[in-house]
């Protein structure tokens, strides 16, 4: 587990790697964004984009999904902001997809002394390395200093 302590600036990690497919590609369109880009192959294919492509609001899910499953479970107590979303890329409904973050600033909160704040700087490519999607992130992180409270006796 992390907490603000451990994600200093410069702190980066591999979230996570998702395979995007049709089927759940279309499910999901299908419910939340049924553009028929994003439901139907042979629209798709006359579109702008030529061939299936995930929504971005799956996009979205998908990072979350692999937020919450990443191995160094940092210590959320809430997301404050999800700045600066691009979309440069369109993903594919076949591309496998690489979420990376890195740590872009780390700021102790002075009313509140058992979190902080960082913002995180996301990057989801396909891993050929282009990018799909870019995106920060600001969390209130608990602090490790009041989550183990020692006393002697």
């Amino acid at each position: 587990m992390l907490f603000f302590e451990n994600i200093p600036v410069g702190y980066s990690s591999e979230v996570g790697t998702w395979q995007l497919n049709d089927a759940d590609v279309i499910k999901f369109a299908k419910v939340w964004d049924p553009h028929t880009y994003h439901t139907d192959q042979k629209a798709a294919e006359a579109s702008v984009f030529g061939e299936l492509v995930a929504s971005s609001l799956h996009i979205f899910a998908i990072c979350t999904r692999l937020f919450h499953d990443h191995a160094d479970k940092i210590q959320v107590i809430a997301m404050l902001g999800k700045d600066r979303i691009r979309l440069p890329k369109p993903a594919r409904a076949s591309d496998f997809l690489i979420y990376n973050t890195v740590c872009i600033d780390a700021e102790s909160s002075n009313s509140k002394p058992d979190r902080g704040i960082i913002v995180l700087s996301d990057t989801l490519a396909r891993d050929t390395g282009e990018v799909v999607m870019t995106q920060e992130v600001t969390l209130m992180v608990s602090r490790l200093s009041d989550q183990y409270q020692f006393s002697e006796g």
